[in-house]
């Protein structure tokens, strides 16, 4: 692992359901853990576009490799997001790449707002 390539900030939000003041529940997404990351994957060069629903969308996949620890040995695919500058990416898969406690490649690609 080349700790020189983790050059770029992400944050990773969680999504936490929420209670307000009338009772209604709702989910909030939350920062959970701020790291750097290596990104690999880029949008630039594996991007594509699709059409859904008559529009022109951009399907981004890119990748962030981080350095392991105990808070991300939780992170899951389905209650847990990227925030990569500015842009919100959705978790698809996770490697533990041999589950050495090194390394955790996570992934993701570009959500639609």
């Amino acid at each position: 692992m080349d700790i020189g390539a983790m050059n770029e900030k992400i944050t990773i939000q969680k999504n936490v359901p929420t209670v307000d003041d009338i009772g209604n529940h709702r989910e909030v997404w939350t920062d959970y853990y701020s790291c750097h990351a290596t990104v690999s994957g880029e949008e630039s060069s594996v991007s594509s576009e699709a059409e859904e629903a008559g529009q022109r969308v951009e399907k981004g996949k890119i990748a962030f490799t981080i350095r392991w620890c105990q808070s991300i040995s939780t992170v899951t695919s389905t209650e847990y997001r990227v925030l990569f500058k500015g842009d919100l990416y959705n978790i698809t898969g996770i490697d533990h790449m041999n589950y050495r406690k090194k390394s955790v490649k996570i992934m993701c690609m570009k959500a639609r707002r």
